[in-house]
């Protein structure tokens, strides 16, 4: 079997692309490859068109092979992948939002695209390499597709731009940006950072278009040696069924839109006259009973059509807004008495309420992935349930979307979140959606710090979050400040910005059109900023700053520094010491192997007694110190008595009294609390006592 090999040198790392027949029967395959990092990727696309659906199917899968990074996880009795995870789906959203856009929509033949990481380097992240690899496949294949496009990860180092930096290069950086294009123009963009200003970005952006060509001029080399030439998708001729539409129509779709300022009584009358349509056209054409459904798709371009001219000829939005105007704002806390913290935040009519929720370090979630294991001590969720757009829906778990919208609130928040060493407690924010019109996941941002500082937690700074929106028309377009309803559904772009007064902290941008240019970005991120300070002024309002101690019912934790030498010593043998604390205090411990200790109680005195008791058995016992011992066991050569749990040492029959002591029993009994002086601790660590030298003493 032939194999072709292709590379391509970025930032001083090779980029290699193989074409070969070993997944011959995909319309489209290639296996890419960045250090040791490898990703097969495949393209199929159905014989047919799929009947009675209205939308294209694209349907795009990233799968994680444990074998690729040489592991055996999972549960003890299944060992073998499961469910996609969390990295898994914010990867194949990653992908799915840069390649949609250049399918032509009409199109109905069902389109998969399935990315498979074989091998991982531990150094390059698979994603960026999924996705060059998921646009080479395309464009090799014989699926009609608008592309190839390219896509890097940006990274600055000691102010150095780095192109696909590895793991151990990102940490360094206060900016981790993947970006996505085509033909001179970026379409998607996913980025966090920590409070970085708008003008690096459009640097990065800049940068990052460079590179974008060089990879399409690679991928077009590619498909000139081994592409097969694309299907010509036969599209039927509705040009007299869109007179009709529009005949149909008239004006009352403007009025429908454009009269109505509230979102619900705007969508009842534009539902109305679709149904009206659909009806009518079902009547007139009853030979053809697919056009009804076809002439529901013409009055969604029609919506299209009429918002696009509305706003770029004439600057006027459907609920009457300027073109940089937010919606009505406003904010409140404390809303539920039992949660940690509370925020609701509400712009027109999306409405987002967030909650915290505090905990010990060993609430930490464990992640166990492909690529590594480690744990997470910062969480953000997002729910979005059907009434939050008064629709009825199965409540299934978290959607794709849910999970993708999650992650850019998190992302977003991350950078003003205290450290652990500052506040270590694990922090959990969960956003419910209680009504949408547009922004939910901005909202979530909004909600989510006023949560924070309703719970008390001392975060860095305050977090907002803006929606943008783009309607274009050849060489003319006008950017939205935050879209809702049909300006999100019909517009060109949505391009989330979210961070301080200081820069930002998260973008999320994708389009419907081919791109944007670098000039309507920066204006973008401009326009975003004006909103964003806008939107800080108002929830400072509402709570000017972290209230100044934790909620009343948030757990207290102690944070203390031991020998980590003596970490065995608070363990003892199987536990047994540190569950004898945690069973008589009712508290939780976790220890850290440098010795740091979390002591989490609801209750203050709880946690004090705990301390006090791990303080004791850590610390640096000195001869000659008298301590309060509990008698532990009795033998013939004399008694053991416990001082602290876990630490203990023999009084010799000796050293029980001036007297002379025939039977240890004579002078103390199991369960006796007596005085004894630490007179040596031999060269095994182990205690001698006296009861004799500690009477003597307390007596003088």
């Amino acid at each position: 079997m032939e194999i072709k090999e292709f590379s391509l040198k970025l930032d001083g790392k090779t980029l290699i692309i193989k074409k070969s027949d070993m997944a011959g029967q995909a319309n489209g395959s290639v296996f890419a490859q960045l250090g040791d990092t490898v990703v097969l990727a495949t393209a199929v696309m159905g014989r047919s068109p799929k009947e009675g659906i209205d939308y294209f199917p694209l349907m795009v899968d990233y799968e994680e092979k444990f074998y690729a990074a040489g592991r055996i996880i999972g549960s003890r009795f299944i060992k073998r992948e499961g469910k996609a995870s969390q990295d898994a789906i914010l990867t194949a959203r990653l992908i799915d939002r840069a390649i949609r856009p250049l399918f032509d929509h009409s199109l109905r033949h069902d389109v998969q695209i399935v990315t498979t990481v074989l091998s991982v380097d531990l150094e390059h992240d698979p994603d960026i390499v999924a996705m060059i690899a998921a646009s080479c496949a395309l464009a090799v294949s014989n699926i009609p597709w608008g592309g190839p496009i390219g896509a890097v990860r940006i990274a600055k180092v000691s102010d150095k731009w780095v192109i696909n930096p590895t793991y151990e290069e990102l940490k360094l950086s206060d900016l981790d940006l993947v970006v996505a294009g085509v033909n001179g123009r970026i379409n998607m963009i996913e980025a966090g950072a920590k409070e970085v200003p708008e003008d690096v970005f459009a640097e990065a952006f800049e940068i990052a278009q460079k590179e974008i060509d060089k990879l399409i001029d690679f991928q077009n080399e590619i498909v000139g040696a081994t592409g097969k030439e694309k299907i010509k998708i036969e599209k039927e001729d509705l040009s007299e069924l869109a007179k009709e539409v529009r005949e149909f129509i008239g004006s009352r779709l403007q009025e429908a839109l454009y009269n109505e300022s509230d979102k619900i009584a705007r969508m009842e009358k534009v539902n109305a006259l679709r149904k009206e349509l659909a009806a009518n056209i079902a009547e007139i054409h009853s030979e053809t009973p697919s056009y009804a459904k076809r002439a529901e798709g013409l009055f969604e371009d029609e919506i299209d059509r009429l918002v696009h001219e509305n706003i770029i000829q004439n600057n006027k939005r459907p609920d009457g807004r300027k073109i940089d105007e937010i919606r009505t704002l406003d904010c409140m806390v404390s809303l539920l008495p039992r949660t940690h913290g509370s925020g609701l935040f509400m712009r027109g009519n999306t409405h987002v309420l967030s909650t915290l929720t505090l905990g010990s370090p060993g609430d930490q979630q464990l992640i166990d992935t492909m690529e590594a294991k480690e744990t997470k001590r910062f969480m953000h969720h997002y729910n979005f349930p059907p009434f939050s757009v008064g629709e009825i829906g199965p409540m299934r778990g978290p959607s794709r979307r849910d999970i993708g919208h999650g992650a850019l609130a998190e992302r977003a928040l991350a950078p003003v979140i205290p450290e652990q060493k500052e506040f270590p407690y694990t922090i959990r924010l969960v956003s419910e959606t209680l009504s949408s019109n547009g922004s939910s996941s901005m909202a979530s941002v909004c909600g989510s710090i006023l949560a924070l500082m309703d719970g008390g937690v001392p975060i860095k700074n305050m977090v907002a979050g803006i929606a943008m929106g783009l309607m274009s028309e050849h060489n003319d377009y006008k950017i939205l400040t935050d879209i809702q309803g049909p300006e999100d559904h019909h517009g060109d772009m949505d391009l989330k910005v979210a961070g301080t007064d200081k820069g930002i902290t998260a973008v999320q941008m994708d389009v419907k059109i081919e791109g944007i240019t670098k000039k309507i970005f920066i204006e973008t991120l401009a326009q975003a900023r004006k909103a964003r300070m806008e939107i800080l002024d108002r929830m400072k309002q509402a709570l000017p700053a972290s209230r100044p101690e934790l909620s009343k019912y948030a757990p207290r934790i102690i944070q203390l520094q031991i020998n980590p030498e003596k970490i065995r010593d608070v363990i003892g043998p199987g536990g047994k010491v540190i569950n004898e604390i945690i069973d008589e205090t009712g508290v939780s411990i976790d220890i850290e192997d440098d010795g740091s200790v979390f002591i989490t109680s609801a209750n203050e005195e709880s946690a004090r007694k705990a301390e006090e008791w791990v303080k004791n058995i850590a610390r640096e016992f000195k001869v000659g110190e008298i301590f309060q011992g509990k008698v532990k066991k009795i033998m013939d050569f004399g008694a053991f008595v416990e001082i602290y749990p876990g630490t203990e040492g023999l009084v010799h029959i000796s050293k029980l009294s001036e007297k002379r002591v025939d039977r240890v029993e004579d002078v103390v009994g199991i369960g006796d609390v007596v005085p004894v002086k630490l007179m040596e601790i031999d060269s095994q660590g182990r205690f001698n006592f006296s009861m004799k030298d500690a009477l003597k003493e307390q007596n003088q």
